[in-house]
């Protein structure tokens, strides 16, 4: 007798399992359908007449960025790696020397503004993610698509960037 109840639990279990998996599947094609990935052709520009920040935009200044952000890296790493960056470039000449320690020195300057706008990439990446893209962090008001052609990691409207430049000149001069 014991072995016959064992056999009916064996089966009991089975059966809620094979009860689960479907479920599951089923809750996660649903999810799959609900986040479908939008295709936009290479040629697209966001229009004004479309709803700001719609999928289509998103899409359009996530790639945008991603691109962009590829781009300076590889300029980085051939600046960095293939560059005029060598030390064995030591010459007797003083003027030589002052020369391409200006010349590194401006070199390293570029790289690190263009480390601080892949950080201003990454951060405009995550304020898509976030649906904040595309609003003024200070007003919430929309930034505007031309502004955002122009400068896709722009954080502010217009307004609000002349303001938060008025108060950094203020400070620096204090």
């Amino acid at each position: 007798m014991p072995k016959t109840s064992k056999v009916k639990k064996k089966t009991s279990k089975i059966k809620t399992k094979t009860k689960n998996k479907p479920q599951s599947k089923v809750i996660s094609k649903s999810k799959e359908i609900a986040k479908a990935p939008i295709k936009i052709s290479k040629n697209y520009v966001p229009k004004d007449s479309e709803k700001y920040m719609c999928e289509k935009h998103k899409v359009f200044f996530r790639m945008k960025l991603q691109d962009w952000k590829k781009e300076l890296v590889k300029a980085n790493n051939e600046a960095l790696y293939n560059g005029s960056m060598d030390d064995n470039s030591i010459s007797a000449d003083i003027v030589d020397q002052a020369s391409s320690y200006t010349d590194k020195n401006v070199e390293m300057k570029a790289i690190n503004r263009q480390i601080k706008l892949i950080s201003e990439i990454d951060k405009a990446l995550v304020r898509i993610k976030d649906d904040t893209y595309g609003f003024c962090l200070d007003t919430a008001e929309p930034i505007g698509l031309k502004r955002l052609m122009a400068r896709p990691v722009a954080k502010y409207t217009i307004a609000a960037q002349e303001k938060h430049e008025k108060d950094e000149k203020v400070h620096a001069d204090d």
